[in-house]
């Protein structure tokens, strides 16, 4: 049972940090810049990582840009305030995903500028035959270390983790938690300490500053983990980090309300 569990909470950590570094930090943000060789090696390390649940970073990068320009309008691609439920939000966003990655949709070219592509890649690992193939590995590892009957419940989990990644903050981060800054939208910091999301959850800090690698750092407990990993690789120059803070008045602001 402990080996399921430590695959689990890895997979978790793993999944996500390359959604929130590779495909939101850098593919719709540009947070930071690497080279394209870099850029491939790190196209492989998401698919590696994010297995079954692998996110094309062009499909995820345009959505994610399209969610800032129209957060919580109509033409959101997944805003809690025009969707009843969780589940029909996710089902938006799935069906809007997967056409701006098949090149069904065609967005404006503010959406889809310098949002990396890699088409022939990207075309086999969404295929089946690659999410097969990692779902019959998760599989096997269940079959061979899973002890107790309801540690199976974690294998569905597996097999949907970057669309549970993108629910909890797209859902719980626009309804619950608390605001440093008033914006337009209903975003939200939807955790005070980032255990559990690598910074994802500082959603309200994010959206005043979408360019902003850092998502914490606002007020003394807002430690973003995966900024952290961000500084590392800008130092060993396998990253090259885009300087891009907000005004001091700001943070002073936000600490004293």
């Amino acid at each position: 049972m402990e080996v399921i569990l430590i695959f689990f909470v890895a997979h978790w950590y793993l999944s996500l940090f390359f959604q929130t570094f590779f495909l939101h930090r850098y593919a719709a943000h540009k947070a930071f810049t690497m080279s394209k060789r870099t850029e491939k090696v790190f196209f492989v390390l998401t698919w590696i990582f994010q297995g079954s649940n692998y996110l094309s970073p062009y499909g995820y990068g345009v959505m994610h840009r399209m969610h800032h320009a129209f957060a919580d309008t109509e033409d959101d691609p997944h805003s809690p305030k025009y969707d009843e439920t969780i589940w029909n939000m996710m089902w938006k966003t799935k069906t809007i995903y997967s056409a701006i990655s098949n090149k069904q949709m065609i967005p404006d070219k503010r959406f889809t500028e310098g949002v990396p592509q890699w088409e022939a890649f990207d075309k086999f690992a969404r295929s089946w035959p690659s999410r097969i193939f990692w779902g019959l590995l998760y599989t096997s590892v269940f079959v061979i270390f899973a002890t107790n009957w309801w540690i199976w419940a974690l294998l569905p989990v597996m097999f949907l983790m970057s669309p549970i990644h993108g629910a909890i903050i797209n859902w719980f981060a626009h309804k619950y938690g608390y605001r440093n800054f008033e914006v337009r939208d209903t975003s939200r910091n939807f955790l005070p300490v980032d255990f559990l999301m690598m910074g994802e959850s500082y959603h309200n800090n994010h959206h005043k500053n979408g360019g902003r690698a850092n998502f914490g750092g606002i007020r003394w407990h807002e430690i973003d983990p995966t900024y952290q990993v961000i500084k590392l690789l800008d130092k060993l120059k396998v990253i090259k980090l885009v300087r891009k803070e907000i005004h001091m008045d700001q943070v002073q602001k936000a600490k004293a309300a």
